[in-house]
């Protein structure tokens, strides 16, 4: 069996609605318009009486006819002036009877002359107790709405007698047609305006809701909410004017906002380019905000052929970065292990040859050498200043990849390194990242490709000072920024880019998580003719293993 729709039953209540308040506001009207037609007879009926009796002929015409001892007759009444009066007034003013009496209820003019001489029908008493009386009753002429006033003598306050005038009920509702009709045409006016306005809201609830029904809508709110609160990537939902108009936990977090609907992209610190690209359709990776490392990925959304907006898609990658920077350390740890076996190796290969052939002297002589040299000869400028094995081996392994590039890795005379490392992966990825920046400004130097490293520890503190060959940072380009860029917007040439962002970005938040810091000591380019300089500042990464200060030692070295 079909189910019915929502919107159609929707409709059918919101007809059956209308239908009910049309018929009782049309019951209303007409009873109101009943009870008016009733009110504007019983008006006119006691206006009529009361100017009648009011008359001064009538009032005198009245007492003289109470105070006589007997009843005149029908005929002569009926020929009396009072009659003729009280028919006069009932044809002028189109009423059903205009009847005077006097104070013994005797009818002294009467529609009917045979009524006359007659007592009334109806209640004379208040009348003749000086009181007004508007009513519908019934009495020799049919139902009628009749109003009673008395008749006083004139010159007193005495009741002589009474004036009744009556409207008949067919003519009291004489205009109850036409108002009828009026009411009529308004309620069923009135009930077309509805059910317009009823297919009107039909139509613009199902834009509204694509169509989409309640039962469904509850199945895509649950769903809305496990897809958002399920996934460990942000989400934002923008409308067609580009508001934010959802976004989940994950997002609210990235961005560091409490509530992000009703932003705009602007607002959460998105460059202007990504916006532009994102709005277009674009996925754009490394973007760098809140010192967190982004891929972010729009999908327009559309439902029947109708844009509702787009979706983006947000991917925190800087753990993964991170844990790209440690295992690019691993690789070149790796490798300097590698160049030192193999080095090892041929040594052993030397000092065996010595032995088997019996040149003892030799082979002792070469161990001592190859024991005083160190295990590995590395291309590194001042290696003898470094004393600290994980300091030497990863500068020593950085300096033969900067070799191979045509670069040299210089430790300055400065260095002094008195501790031991503990936070090997903190350092590795702050102090990789700056030799390998360095590293790439200076191949942009064609006459000297010179990378300077200076070492200090004090207490647990190691401060790292790292400076290139290169032309410099161009004034107005931000080195920590997703990409460098110029100060007229143009793009930095790559050999001249200390970083693209998010290597330095990275080794910023493990500084300043420890407390820490980076910072550009010098720019250098024009017109110094130097390189840039860079600084770090990494706490609780050294462990001091005597009581030996710098400032000791350098005055013995002095």
């Amino acid at each position: 069996m079909s189910v019915m729709r929502f919107a159609t039953r929707v409709l059918l209540l919101q007809l059956l609605t209308v239908v009910a308040v049309v018929s009782t506001s049309t019951i209303v009207f007409i009873f109101l318009s009943m009870e008016q037609l009733r009110d504007e007879a019983e008006t006119s009926a006691l206006m009529i009486a009361r100017t009648i009796g009011a008359d001064p002929q009538v009032r005198e015409l009245v007492a003289e006819e109470s105070a006589e001892p007997e009843n005149p007759s029908s005929s002569v009444l009926a020929e009396g002036e009072l009659q003729l009066y009280a028919t006069a007034a009932a044809d002028s003013t189109d009423a059903l009877f205009v009847v005077i009496t006097d104070d013994n209820g005797m009818r002294l003019a009467h529609p009917d002359d045979h009524q006359l001489g007659q007592q009334v029908s109806t209640s004379f008493a208040d009348a003749l107790a000086g009181r007004e009386v508007v009513a519908w009753e019934k009495g020799t002429l049919g139902e009628s709405a009749r109003a009673k006033v008395p008749v006083f003598a004139p010159g007193t306050k005495n009741p002589v007698g009474e004036i009744s005038v009556g409207f008949e009920r067919a003519g009291v509702f004489d205009d109850l047609p036409r108002k009828l009709l009026f009411i009529g045409a308004a309620a069923l006016l009135a009930l077309l305006i509805g059910i317009i306005a009823m297919f009107v809201l039909r139509k613009r609830w199902e834009q509204l809701t694509l169509g989409v029904q309640p039962e469904e809508l509850v199945v895509m709110v649950q769903n809305q909410a496990a897809v958002l609160d399920g996934v460990g990537d942000g989400v934002i939902a923008l409308d067609t004017a580009g508001v934010i108009r959802l976004s989940n936990g994950s997002a609210k977090q990235i961005f560091g906002l409490q509530d992000a609907e009703g932003h705009e992209l602007s607002d959460l610190g998105l460059p202007g380019d990504v916006i532009d690209g994102l709005l277009a359709g674009k996925a754009r990776d490394g973007i760098v905000v809140n010192g967190r490392v982004l891929f972010l990925e729009a999908r327009a959304v559309d439902r029947g052929g109708q844009s509702l907006g787009a979706v983006i898609i947000i991917r925190d990658r800087t753990d993964v970065m991170a844990l790209s920077e440690r295992l690019d350390t691993v690789r070149t740890m790796t490798s300097a292990l590698r160049v030192q076996r193999h080095e090892f190796a041929n040594r052993m290969h030397v000092a065996a040859g010595l032995i088997e052939s019996g040149r003892d002297a030799e082979a002792t002589q070469f161990l001592r050498a190859m024991y005083a040299r160190g295990p590995v000869e590395y291309p590194l400028l001042g290696m003898d200043l470094l004393s600290e094995p994980f300091l030497q081996a990863f500068l020593g392994a950085k300096s033969l990849e900067a070799s191979e590039r045509g670069v040299t890795v210089k430790i300055r005379e400065e260095t002094l390194v008195l501790g031991k490392v503990v936070e090997v992966e903190d350092i590795a990825t702050v102090l990789g990242n700056l030799v390998d920046n360095a590293i790439t400004a200076a191949l942009g130097n064609e006459d000297l490709r010179l990378v300077e490293v200076t070492l200090m520890d004090e207490a647990s503190e190691l401060v790292i000072v790292v400076a290139d060959s290169g032309y410099g940072i161009p004034e107005g380009a931000d080195p920590f920024a997703p990409k460098a860029e110029a100060a007229d917007g143009e793009q930095i040439p790559a050999d001249q880019i200390h970083g693209r962002g998010i290597g330095l970005t990275l080794s910023q938040e493990i500084a300043q998580r420890r407390g820490g810091e980076i910072w550009v000591i010098e720019r250098g380019g024009e017109p110094s003719g130097r390189g840039a300089v860079f600084g770090a500042k990494l706490p609780g990464v050294m462990e001091q293993t005597d009581s030996v200060n710098y400032v000791e030692v350098r005055e013995e070295e002095n």
